[in-house]
């Protein structure tokens, strides 16, 4: 009798963790490699919007990131990675969706066109997600940090993304737009099926523009010879989000999903110092994180994974932890 006891009680706590886990909405991310986890993120800098956006929500919301580099709509579909997000949808959460950066390219495998195959792989994950009980968002294509008006504005990422730091060839004072009509489907598919929409562009081409020519490198993996030692060659890319951008961004998005998605307002939490054992923070290390903090100025540091050593700090220091349930100060 005392066995079957215990078993009951033991069989009791599963079923009220299991609840606790699945009272938590579910904010899914499909796209490309400007939203995606990256590998290695203990010595690679670069890191995706969507790696980094679980920071800008408190702990009611789980961001499960399933942007992949190099993906467009129609091949994420093609390679089963739609239909693996589909059935872990369950009713109330959100999928964010948004493609066009590798839609854009010839390649085969991955073209689509606007107005046509593009709009109507949009129409799918839309209607998909919906049947399921879920709440889609779309959004359009962040901008590529591009200065140099060219009659062709075909830019290829996978090129930007191993050449090597050198001098810039700059020939505009604003940037210039690559994507064309791959930024029109994402709103007029919105409309067209009542869906929130976020107008990514027009916030990262604001954000850019802002920084000027010089001061936007500053978001991106732009790194000269040295600099960073897993890139010793140094790198300019345009396209692709370093630490600070990604934190940077996600940061924006996360307003505009404020204000596109009312439901999603009171979730929303803005941190200057967010630490993360695999990368999805602006810092790596508690222990840097809390050095960075200024002396006198109330600070709170969100902790999101990991176990760490209580960090020593500074007197005069003012912080607050707010530490995720999957992580640990000890």
């Amino acid at each position: 009798m005392k066995r079957i006891r215990i078993a009951f009680f033991i069989s009791i706590i599963c079923l009220l963790l299991t609840a606790s886990s699945n009272n938590k909405t579910t904010i899914f991310i499909i796209g490309d490699s400007t939203a995606a986890n990256k590998v290695h993120p203990e010595t690679n800098p670069e890191r995706g919007w969507g790696m980094v956006l679980q920071g800008c929500f408190d702990e009611r919301i789980l961001v499960d990131n399933h942007a992949v580099n190099g993906q467009s709509s129609k091949s994420f579909i093609d390679d089963g990675r739609w239909q693996k997000v589909v059935d872990k949808i369950k009713k109330g959460d959100y999928v964010f969706i948004q493609f066009g950066h590798n839609d854009e390219k010839p390649n085969p495998k991955r073209h689509t066109d606007p107005g046509s195959t593009f709009d109507d792989n949009l129409r799918k994950f839309v209607s998909e997600t919906r049947a399921k009980g879920g709440i889609p968002v779309l959004f359009n294509a962040v901008v590529r940090r591009n200065f140099l008006l060219k009659t062709d504005n075909t830019v290829e990422d996978e090129s930007l993304r191993n050449s090597k730091y050198e001098d810039e060839i700059v020939n505009s004072d604003t940037l210039i737009d690559t994507h064309g009509a791959y930024l029109i489907p994402p709103r007029s598919v919105a409309k067209e099926m009542n869906v929130p929409f976020v107008d990514a562009n027009r916030l990262t081409h604001d954000l850019e523009q802002s920084m000027g020519i010089e001061g936007s490198r500053k978001l991106h993996m732009w790194f000269k010879p040295g600099e960073i030692a897993s890139i010793p060659d140094g790198r300019k890319d345009n396209t692709h989000y370093n630490i600070y951008g990604a934190h940077v961004v996600a940061n924006l998005m996360a307003d505009a999903i404020a204000k596109e998605v009312p439901a999603l307002r009171k979730y929303v939490r803005h941190y200057d110092y967010v630490v993360s054992s695999i990368g999805r923070g602006n810092y790596m290390s508690l222990q840097t994180a809390v050095d960075d903090v200024p002396v006198g100025k109330k600070t709170k540091v969100l902790v999101l994974d990991g176990k760490w050593e209580k960090p020593v700090i500074q007197k005069g220091k003012k912080i607050k932890f707010v530490v995720f349930s999957d992580a640990e100060i000890r």
